[in-house]
């Protein structure tokens, strides 16, 4: 761990690029899977391939406790110097990955019919959907696992590991969908191929990459206590907690797209041009926030309450700064900069009209990020998950439905920040608990006292 102020911000700041790079790959090779797709003569397997995202981004983003908790609790592990908890929680996580992707693929056909059910579409984009959905669906189980892999990465703060990852799996996926979809002209099909075969290519590199870390003989040893109550029980409550938590998350968005649908075709627009521009500070301040998660862990691990204190500061201010950045770019200069998205003025009108709203939405969207990050470092999913539902509960849900009854755009952009300022809030103020001396966090805690 860094010693001095120099090296820790120099650290910090690599690991922060790391996770940044890693981040913005993501929507790099979507685009060009966009691209492949949207060069064919025929536009129904782009709508199709669109549809089946949505499908897949619940589901894995439902899944997505198993990169988080498995971070802070490898953390932890490397900051109390705990080898055999390090090699335990890849166990039992690796193990739940391969379960879930397993029963994922099991049970294929109702989650099929169910989704593509309920999206009702066209005939022939349901068509292409679901040959994309069936092709994809055969990498579940790597996908979870290497959200168990990404975590222990980041965990134990190997910012190049990620970033080696990041282009493995997305630069196979451009280099595949060229050869599927324009080449052999599999269409939808054909991307979900490419998906699949970056998904465990980016598997087997990670798992050589772990080969180099572990001991095949601790994991050996480690088996046996596989199930032992009181660290099994933590692990399974903060993957339930960091679950509802992320699902609460992922209905707040939404609800708020189907809500800006029902305003009108122009304010669906704006809004999700507006919410692209969130997304994409949101890839930049989780580079941030991860790079907090994983030394808050190790902090917490060590019992170092003043590294702890000086990583909030740094963390939060740096997030903040990102986000108000963005935010006064877009706001300021909303004609040229959403004329790059777009070139119909209706929609140009209204993401003027309307831009205002980034400034607090993104400011208080930054806090709340970086605190996930490092709550998610200290393995409390209990602060985590209360958070988010008051958040959505108290203050998105009564302010949306109010927006939807009045008909007020500016109404809905208030539920927005009200869930972004009650999840920064309920936060905070958490925050002093956990730089108490002898507070207890995660693994720190005595059996059954994790809260």
């Amino acid at each position: 761990m860094p010693s001095s102020s120099r090296s820790f911000t120099t650290t910090f700041g690599r690991l922060t690029i790391a996770n940044i790079v890693a981040n913005l790959m993501v929507p790099l090779a979507g685009i060009i899977d966009t691209a492949f797709l949207g060069h064919l003569a025929e536009i129904q397997a782009l709508a199709g391939v669109a549809i089946a995202t949505v499908i897949f981004n619940v589901m894995y983003w439902s899944f997505g406790f198993l990169r988080m908790g498995t971070t802070g609790l490898i953390a932890q592990a490397v900051g109390q110097r705990d080898v055999d908890q390090l090699h335990l929680t890849l166990l039992r996580n690796g193990a739940l990955a391969l379960g879930l992707g397993l029963l994922l693929v099991a049970g294929q056909v109702p989650i099929r019919q169910v989704g593509f059910h309920l999206l009702s579409v066209a005939p022939d984009v349901r068509a292409a959907g679901e040959a994309f959905f069936t092709a994809r669906i055969w990498g579940s189980p790597a996908v979870l696992m290497n959200y168990v892999v990404l975590g222990w990465f980041l965990g134990r703060g190997q910012g190049d590991r990620l970033m080696l990852l990041s282009l493995v799996s997305n630069g196979s996926n451009i280099l595949l969908d060229a050869l599927f979809i324009q080449r052999f002209g599999w269409g939808s099909a054909g991307a979900g191929t490419a998906t699949t075969l970056s998904q465990g290519l980016m598997l087997a590199v990670g798992l050589l990459c772990l080969h180099r870390d572990i001991s095949w003989g601790r994991v050996w040893v480690a088996r046996r206590r596989f199930t032992e109550a009181a660290t099994f029980q933590v692990m399974l409550q903060l993957n339930r907690d960091l679950l509802i938590r992320t699902f609460a998350l992922v209905m707040s968005f939404a609800l708020f797209t189907h809500w800006s649908a029902q305003l009108s075709t122009e304010i669906l627009a704006a809004n999700t041009l507006l919410l692209q521009v969130v997304t994409l500070a949101a890839y930049f301040i989780d580079g941030i926030a991860f790079a907090t998660e994983s030394f808050a862990g190790q902090f917490a691990g060590s019992g170092d309450r003043a590294k702890l204190k000086k990583l909030l500061y740094f963390g939060v201010l740096s997030s903040v700064l990102v986000g108000t950045g963005f935010a006064i770019a877009f706001a300021g200069l909303p004609h040229p900069l959403f004329r790059l998205m777009t070139s119909h003025n209706a929609i140009l009108a209204e993401t003027q009209r309307l831009s205002l709203w980034l400034l607090p939405t993104l400011i208080l969207g930054a806090i709340a990020y970086l605190l996930d990050g490092y709550f998610l470092g200290l393995t409390e999913g209990h602060a985590l998950r209360q958070s988010t539902l008051v958040a959505a509960g108290l203050g998105f849900l009564p302010t949306g439905l109010a927006a939807q009854w009045v008909g007020s755009v500016h109404l809905l952009w208030l539920a927005m920040v009200a869930l972004m300022g009650l999840r920064a809030l309920t936060l905070v103020v958490q925050v002093p608990r956990t730089l108490q001396a002898g507070s207890c966090s995660g693994q720190n805690c005595e059996e059954g006292a994790v809260r």
